[in-house]
């Protein structure tokens, strides 16, 4: 095989490997809420790894707001609720799921620059340690 042969193939093989990886990924019963006057909003979703090895969600971004978290609820030592960013991602074990939702685990857009209208969707892009960037269009339904 020529050197030309060997750096194409390698060069598609690079570029295939994230794009199969993401396949492993599926995002479903996506929604968002921004209530009204709020500078903040909320998505929630399942995240599914169908793939044979583990995987961790690592990041979060979207162009509607300054901030995009990862997010979740935990009690603090008066007993009420709080909400502070993940760290170290959200572990995703092969063929398991994790749900975002309210009261747990959620995105959290802060700062926002733009706030979509109801039944609008969210372009949100989901990074993982192994299948890279997923991007998720998640509509908007504040009264769900």
């Amino acid at each position: 095989m020529t050197f030309l042969k060997s750096a194409l193939t390698a060069a598609a093989v690079a570029f295939a490997l994230p794009a199969a990886a993401a396949d492993t990924i599926v995002v479903s019963d996506a929604y968002a809420r921004f209530m009204p006057g709020a500078m903040a909003g909320a998505a929630f979703m399942v995240i599914e790894n169908q793939g044979d090895s583990d995987d961790r969600l690592i990041g979060v971004a979207s162009g509607i707001a300054a901030k995009t978290e990862l997010h979740t609820h935990t009690i603090g030592a008066d007993g009420a609720m709080q909400m502070h960013p993940i760290e170290g991602g959200i572990a995703l074990p092969a063929g398991a799921s994790h749900a975002l939702e309210r009261g747990g685990d959620h995105l959290m857009f802060m700062g926002l620059e733009s706030r979509p209208a109801e039944g609008e969707t969210v372009a949100v892009t989901l990074t993982f340690e192994k299948a890279g960037e997923v991007a998720v269009e998640i509509p908007v339904d504040s009264a769900r």
